[in-house]
């Protein structure tokens, strides 16, 4: 058994996409309309094939989510080296960044609901 995709719900599709393809690096594996109407679309990660589901749900709304509750995690080789990337498309640290003895770092930033994504620098050691 291996995990093959994770959903989120999205206000706006486009919108989400353009981040994950443009800003985190995925890559757009496909979309489709779900028997129900919503609008998904798969975003991988090349290095391990884990897909994120994109899901707007046309008609539904507003939603809220429990702050602190969800998360997704990603590595990144250097820390520093993506938060100035990050800086310079006007996307902030929410948290961090935090650098351990060991040489592992970690910070979060917010995706365009407002997920959280960490990004983990693991230790050299």
């Amino acid at each position: 058994m291996r995990i093959l995709h994770t959903r989120i719900r999205v206000r706006d599709l486009e919108r989400s996409i353009a981040f994950y393809r443009d800003v985190l690096g995925l890559e757009e594996a496909g979309a489709q309309t779900s028997p129900r109407g919503n609008r998904l679309a798969f975003m991988r990660d090349p290095d391990s094939g884990h897909e994120i589901e994109l899901c707007f749900q046309p008609g539904e709304g507003e939603f809220r989510f429990p702050e602190d509750i969800f998360h997704i995690a990603l590595a990144v080789a250097d820390l520093r080296e993506t938060g100035e990337r990050l800086n310079a498309l006007g996307i902030p640290f929410t948290d961090g960044p935090h650098f351990s003895e060991s040489g592992s770092a970690l910070a979060f930033i917010d995706d365009p609901d407002g997920y959280e994504i960490e990004l983990l620098q693991p230790s050299d050691a």
